[in-house]
């Protein structure tokens, strides 16, 4: 691990001697790839060098702890007892930073949130689901775009897509992915019986051009007149865009926007993003054995949460955790979900390198 670290540590510091020289400096495109890249290292190189100086400081204490002089030897003692904590947080944190990072973290969101069975029932919790999702992406200050909306006549929703964009999003939202369980009893019964409903949630990375090549043959694009409530001209209008991609069958639907233009943006953004999803997933199935013991496959057959009203829990069946405070949940506080399974998914990871490293 050191020695990889010493690698990074060299290349951090040619890359600071780049970004002063005056060629680069004058070539914007270059100057902002190289400044990425150092940003990248940035906080392996810190926590390297905090190390290192942890390290000496332990040498020079032990070494005080040597003297004759009592006093002396106490304070060094005292220091070195501090010392050995920090040294093994700072180890733990360099192997974590030293894991291989996975190419999507950076990227914004596309989120999908789709009613399944429960009926109404279902069609409310998928609307309270995006609540929840919305109030936690404004205490992250992402900003966010409805792509796309599907309302039931009583305030639910059979399906909604939502662009969330911020920083390293998908590394925070990417465990999201699964089946939604809901236990409550619904405003409509009238008996008081707990009904159980699902909702689907999935999580994909926007991809770019360069992620997802289409070809314009392969699209039929049709318009129409965009269908449900909405404002002046919107059911006037041929303004709602289908885009099907003929190789795949991937139909994408988008109406809520008055100008045909942004609603073909829409659907493209969407279906990208699924055309990406679609190409990950073949690439996991390679490694399937793998892709099934990770958190937050994204299968979305997987029951990942259960959301149970009368007792007040949120439990997280992949990690075995339970809180009992699903109020401040729904109402946005996730990171006590969230935290606890992305170190999860490290310390799989780093027993993966372990196993690796062993064999």
């Amino acid at each position: 691990m050191f020695s990889r670290l010493e690698e990074v540590e060299k290349k951090f510091e040619n890359l600071a001697q780049k970004m002063a020289d005056p060629d680069v400096l004058a070539n914007t495109q270059l100057l902002n790839k190289i400044s990425k890249e150092y940003a990248d290292l940035r906080e392996v190189v810190e926590t390297y060098r905090a190390y290192k100086k942890v390290v000496r400081d332990l040498e020079d204490n032990r070494e005080l702890s040597k003297e004759k002089d009592p006093e002396m030897r106490e304070l060094a003692l005292a220091e070195i007892e501090s010392l050995n904590p920090q040294k093994e947080d700072l180890e733990q944190k360099l192997q974590i930073l030293l894991l291989p990072k996975d190419p999507n973290d950076e990227k914004n969101v596309l989120l999908e949130i789709r009613a399944g069975t429960g009926g109404e029932e279902a069609g409310l919790f998928a609307s309270d689901l995006l609540r929840m999702y919305l109030r936690y992406a404004e205490t992250k200050r992402w900003s966010v775009e409805v792509l796309s909306k599907s309302e039931t006549g009583i305030g639910g929703l059979k399906e909604v897509i939502v662009m969330l964009e911020g920083q390293a999003v998908y590394s925070q939202l990417k465990f999201e992915g699964g089946v939604h369980r809901v236990q409550r009893v619904p405003a409509t019964e009238t008996s008081g019986r707990i009904h159980t409903s699902a909702v689907t949630v999935v999580v994909m990375p926007e991809a770019d051009e360069v992620d997802v090549k289409i070809d314009d043959k392969d699209l039929q694009i049709d318009v129409m007149r965009a269908g449900g409530p909405g404002g002046q001209s919107v059911n006037t209008t041929d303004s709602a865009v289908r885009i099907t991609h003929i190789p795949s069958g991937l139909v994408v639907v988008c109406q809520d926007e008055k100008s045909q233009h942004k609603n073909k943006a829409k659907a493209m953004k969407v279906l990208r993003a699924r055309l990406l999803e679609i190409e990950q997933a073949k690439q996991s199935e390679e490694i399937s054995s793998k892709r099934k013991s990770m958190v937050g496959s994204g299968d979305r057959s997987e029951r990942i949460r259960t959301y149970n009203f009368p007792q007040s829990r949120v439990t997280d069946h992949r990690i075995n955790l339970t809180l009992h405070k699903l109020d401040q949940v729904m109402e946005g506080d996730l990171d006590e979900v969230i935290v606890p399974l992305r170190t999860h998914h490290q310390t799989e990871l780093l027993q993966g390198e372990a196993s690796n490293a062993a064999s």
